[in-house]
């Protein structure tokens, strides 16, 4: 993909790139090109969401009681490191972050505004460069980043992506999915300055493609 790129961007200590958008979007993956296209790190910030949520299904801590999940976070050492794996104190746990079980509870975990803001300190301890994915990436907690951009589809897009991932039909796919934009909405809306992609009818290629067209002419 380097080839993409006629001339690299000065990816210095505080240049980061975020790259926001509703589940299955893509944001992941493209994030991840993108990232090894430039040399620099990639950073999922929902896998700290992740964790947390891994942390109350074990614990039988309720997702819906926020100062109970504070609590608990309060009595772990989570970290992300930016090769994205996830430590709770000192065992890795990454492996073990992405079952149904954790998509169906995450939301719930995540919508609490103390637990954005305990996921926001730790990600704003990682130094640049990187390119960082989420939902309220460049709203939130990168509102000054170098560069934003807004990956958008259909949720039947959306599902076709993550089906071979999850159990599940198409249409239990799509709905799960639209019940995960319904619980996440309030994260979902784009920077007003980020550039807005929609990969509905785009192959992977070609979303890293504009991406990189996009920074390159910056």
């Amino acid at each position: 993909m380097m080839g993409l790129m006629t001339q690299r961007p000065d990816t210095s200590s505080a240049w980061i790139v975020t790259i926001d958008g509703p589940a299955a979007s893509g944001k992941s993956s493209v994030a991840r090109r993108v990232a090894e296209a430039l040399g620099i790190p990639y950073v999922s910030s929902g896998l700290l969401y992740r964790a947390a949520t891994y942390l109350v299904l074990r614990e039988k801590v309720p997702a819906d009681d926020e100062a109970a999940v504070m609590a608990l976070l309060s009595r772990h050492r989570l970290r992300l490191e930016p090769d994205n794996r996830v430590w709770c104190n000192d065992q890795e746990i990454s492996a073990a972050l992405h079952t149904d079980t954790i998509d169906a509870a995450v939301s719930a975990v995540s919508r609490h505004p103390s637990v954005r803001r305990w996921a926001y300190d730790l990600l704003r301890e990682l130094r640049g460069p990187f390119v960082i994915d989420g939902r309220d990436m460049g709203t939130v907690a990168f509102p000054d980043a170098t560069h934003k951009f807004y990956l958008t589809a259909s949720a039947e897009a959306r599902a076709q992506r993550r089906r071979p991932e999850r159990n599940g039909s198409l249409r239990e796919v799509i709905a799960a999915l639209e019940r995960r934009d319904a619980l996440d909405h309030k994260q979902l809306s784009p920077a007003p300055d980020a550039c807005q992609v929609d990969t509905t009818a785009l192959t992977l290629d070609e979303v890293v493609a504009k991406v990189l067209l996009y920074l390159r002419s910056r």
